[in-house]
């Protein structure tokens, strides 16, 4: 039971380090922000955050719970998991410990909206924005891409639970979200302050999440691929 509320605990919060890292944590501000400045009634504001939050956590849980589903509903590959995912959890996670500390960077394509396009989105309401919190939440950036291809899918598919942390991944990174509306809708104008604050906070969360990622991953691989213990 412990272990089980453990990995729960662990999907939770890499699902907080991806919506408050550097690239997506730009992208929510924007949108609050965005959202504050096209509707005029509070709990508007607040319904809107909270449909693009839901988008952001829908694509997320959505997207694990397909890639989880088809690897274990095949025998052979499920078969090939439970024998060699142990061993590749260790450098899997050197490796999104290195992104973290990016020491390893790499640059991935991203989604661009157009000014007319956001404006779209933004006046149909709660349904737009939560289209918008839908496709930004695809557009991984390599922080993102690493927590959630590196870090939550091999997590998932090495644990009883793994057809849920996607969901739990989902509710994480939407969070930080949500408490960004809340804020917005409560009047508090001074986001590029938060901003700061949020950033300065990632930072320090982030590096020690990747300082732990690769202490865990030299000791998986010292126990399950060079036998040292």
């Amino acid at each position: 039971m412990m272990e089980l509320l453990i990995v729960f605990c662990s999907a939770a919060w890499l699902g907080i380090l991806t919506s408050i890292s550097p690239c997506l944590l730009a992208t929510n501000i924007a949108v609050v922000s965005f959202l504050s400045k096209k509707i005029a009634h509070p709990f508007m504001v607040f319904l809107s955050g909270f449909a693009y939050t839901l988008g952001r956590m829908v694509a997320y849980a959505a997207l694990g719970w397909i890639i989880i589903s088809s690897l274990l509903s095949v025998p052979q590959v499920a078969q090939f998991l439970q024998k060699y995912m142990v061993r590749a959890l260790g450098p899997l996670l050197i490796i999104t410990g290195l992104f973290l500390l990016e020491i390893i960077t790499v640059k991935l394509p991203g989604i661009s909206l157009s000014q007319k396009h956001l404006n779209k989105f933004m006046e149909s309401g709660a349904p737009g924005a939560f289209l918008l919190g839908l496709l930004f939440a695809l557009a991984f950036c390599p922080v993102s891409a690493a927590l959630f291809f590196g870090s939550l899918i091999p997590l998932a598919l090495n644990s009883k639970g793994g057809s849920l942390l996607p969901f739990i991944y989902g509710i994480g990174t939407g969070l930080p979200v949500l408490g960004l509306a809340v804020a917005v809708a409560l009047g508090v104008t001074s986001m590029s302050h938060w901003f700061h604050k949020i950033r300065k906070l990632e930072l320090y969360t982030r590096r020690i999440t990747g300082g732990i990622f690769i202490l865990v991953g030299l000791y998986y691989t010292g126990v399950y691929i060079l036998r040292l213990f």
